[in-house]
């Protein structure tokens, strides 16, 4: 029981420390992503920096990676492979409803690489985070 204890303890100590750069990642893809609505710097800039940012904000808030370590039901549902495959599944979903012309935006595959490609980073630096523990 102890040991149990001490376990847990150790990694709420862990996932604690590791927070606020956690917070710092959220806070940056957050003003990144958002000042694509404010500021124009191009075709990629429009096009892709929040289909990358979005998701990786979204991941790391959903995940509470940005805050003390808790154990509630939320944080016991949002594991790092489940959030990662819903949120690639809504990115998926949102391409294939742009590809039939569902709503007005424009399908582009490429968004597919956008959509992982800072999200996946981020999982597999969650998941390496939760195997050190």
């Amino acid at each position: 029981m102890d040991n149990l204890i001490l376990e847990h303890e150790i990694k709420k100590s862990r996932h604690n420390v590791l927070a606020p750069y956690w917070a710092i990642a959220l806070f940056l893809l957050f003003g990144v992503g958002i000042s694509t609505v404010w500021i124009d710097l191009g075709d990629f800039w429009n096009g892709y920096v929040l289909d990358m940012a979005g998701p990786a904000w979204n991941y790391i808030l959903f995940r509470g990676l940005f805050t003390t370590k808790t154990d509630n039901a939320w944080t016991r549902f949002f594991t790092p492979k489940k959030t990662f495959f819903i949120f690639l599944f809504v990115c998926i979903a949102i391409e294939v409803i742009q590809y039939f012309n569902l709503y007005g935006a424009t399908y582009d595959p490429w968004d597919f690489l956008a959509y992982v490609s800072i999200l996946f980073p981020l999982f597999l630096l969650d998941s390496n985070q939760i195997k050190q523990n």
